[in-house]
């Protein structure tokens, strides 16, 4: 990741998740022919995915998990600047989610993707699981039981629709 960030490339790419695996080539070769549809450009490796998506197939086929270990080298002689600049590109992708501008009032129930467990939605940006108020992420997170950033909203749902649709709605659609 280090040999890439070169002039052509605006920010250093950061790393979701890490694994150690059997075979990379073919590991590699399933991920093209998995999400081959989610090629920016064929003739390059790029795709538009969730983080989630493909940190569950790797999860899969992981021999063990190295995110921490290549997480703090990749975050060696990272300059103020750039960590500035990483930070201002995150801020500027999407907009966070905001349970009242979609639509979704305070005391609103989300039913998590096993269709058993729920949450309360308790402020704009949160949400009540077990007591504990928190943000979706972190119920999100506790319910995967990670240690990595979700994405929450395509792991919920709200009357019957995925958070992502009533967000992509919402923000992708309106901007």
């Amino acid at each position: 990741m280090r040999q890439l960030y070169t002039t052509g490339v605006p920010l250093r790419f950061e790393c979701e998740y890490a694994c150690v695996v059997e075979d990379c080539s073919k590991v590699e070769k399933a991920f093209h022919h998995a999400f081959g549809n989610c090629r920016i450009n064929s003739s390059r490796e790029f795709f538009t995915i969730e983080p989630e998506r493909v940190i569950a197939v790797l999860e899969l086929l992981s021999i063990s998990n190295v995110t921490p270990k290549v997480g703090g080298y990749l975050s060696e002689n990272v300059t103020p600047e750039e960590k500035f600049s990483a930070k201002k590109m995150k801020s500027s992708r999407r907009s966070n989610m905001n349970f009242s501008v979609m639509g979704l009032p305070i005391g609103s129930i989300l039913i998590f993707k096993d269709g058993n467990t729920s949450v309360k939605i308790v402020e704009e940006k949160k949400v009540e699981l077990g007591g504990d108020v928190c943000s979706l992420t972190a119920a999100t997170k506790k319910l995967m039981n990670t240690d990595y950033s979700v994405q929450p909203a395509p792991y919920w749902t709200f009357e019957g629709r995925t958070l992502k649709d009533i967000y992509e709605e919402t923000y992708i659609l309106n901007e």
